[in-house]
């Protein structure tokens, strides 16, 4: 911080187990990408190259390489994964994985059906050599789970070996846990809360609406993802307080000491 302000919320340092920012890349240049690092690095803890653009993105081993020389992990958004998988080529899958030296590997089912054993058995496999992050939710709109559903599957899947689930709100955060509108079903994440530790959820929450929502009901050091790059800096500032959404509840927060 470059100003000695006082009753800050204390914010977890990385490398984060939690209070974790996930950056959505939809196909910054390199000069773009140092650009936003160089004021943004502190508060990236982790950066999702978003659906398929990794195939298409030039320059990617150097796009790659900018992220992980600042500490920063990055991996292939999870619609990757199902790409290779309903083409019959998860081993290729791997291959590229190993190719270009992530850490890190996204596991979903939002575009394509997948049994739940055997995505429970692609998280085991995975989770012997990489840290997987395990997307929970349809990226259809239609498809309506129930708040047990959410939390059987989150709680399979972290036993499985998974170290964060990921709650599908897709890019445009209308769909998982929110509604068309955007607005949070509330009752629905206050269930998955009673049995998850939020600690090990990553909420996608693209809007500035459901940030303030997941900072209000959990505090400064809640995971969220899918943040643009432009909305990192706005979303820290919030975190502590210093925006006018969080204002006053940050600050009596800070001075109870309860972040």
């Amino acid at each position: 911080m470059n100003f000695g302000l006082k009753n800050i919320p204390q914010r977890t340092v990385k490398p984060r187990t939690h209070g974790i920012t996930m950056v959505m890349d939809k196909g910054m240049g390199l000069a773009g990408t140092r650009d936003f690092l160089s004021v943004a690095s502190p508060y990236v803890d982790i950066v999702k190259l978003g659906f398929g653009t990794p195939v298409v993105t030039n320059n990617l081993r150097e796009k790659i390489a900018i992220y992980t020389e600042l500490g920063i992990p990055v991996y292939f958004g999870g619609t990757l994964f199902e790409a290779f998988l309903v083409r019959g080529q998860f081993d290729d899958y791997l291959s590229v994985i190993k190719e270009y030296g992530l850490k890190h590997v996204e596991v979903s089912d939002g575009s394509v059906t997948i049994p739940h054993a055997e995505k429970l058995g692609y998280i085991e496999k995975l989770a012997k050599h990489v840290t997987v992050l395990s997307e929970v939710g349809s990226k259809d709109a239609a498809h309506i789970m129930p708040p047990y559903k959410w939390i059987e599957l989150m709680r399979a899947e972290l036993e499985a070996g998974a170290t964060y689930v990921i709650a599908e709100a897709r890019e445009s955060g209308n769909v998982g846990i929110y509604r068309g509108s955007g607005e949070v079903r509330e009752g629905l994440v206050q269930e998955i809360l009673t049995q998850i530790p939020y600690e090990k959820i990553i909420w996608e929450a693209p809007q500035k609406g459901q940030q303030v929502y997941f900072l209000q009901l959990l505090g400064a050091n809640v995971n969220l993802g899918n943040l643009a790059p432009a909305e990192v800096i706005p979303l820290e500032a919030t975190r502590i307080g210093l925006r006018s959404d969080t204002f006053h509840l940050m600050l009596e927060r800070s001075k109870s000491g309860d972040n």
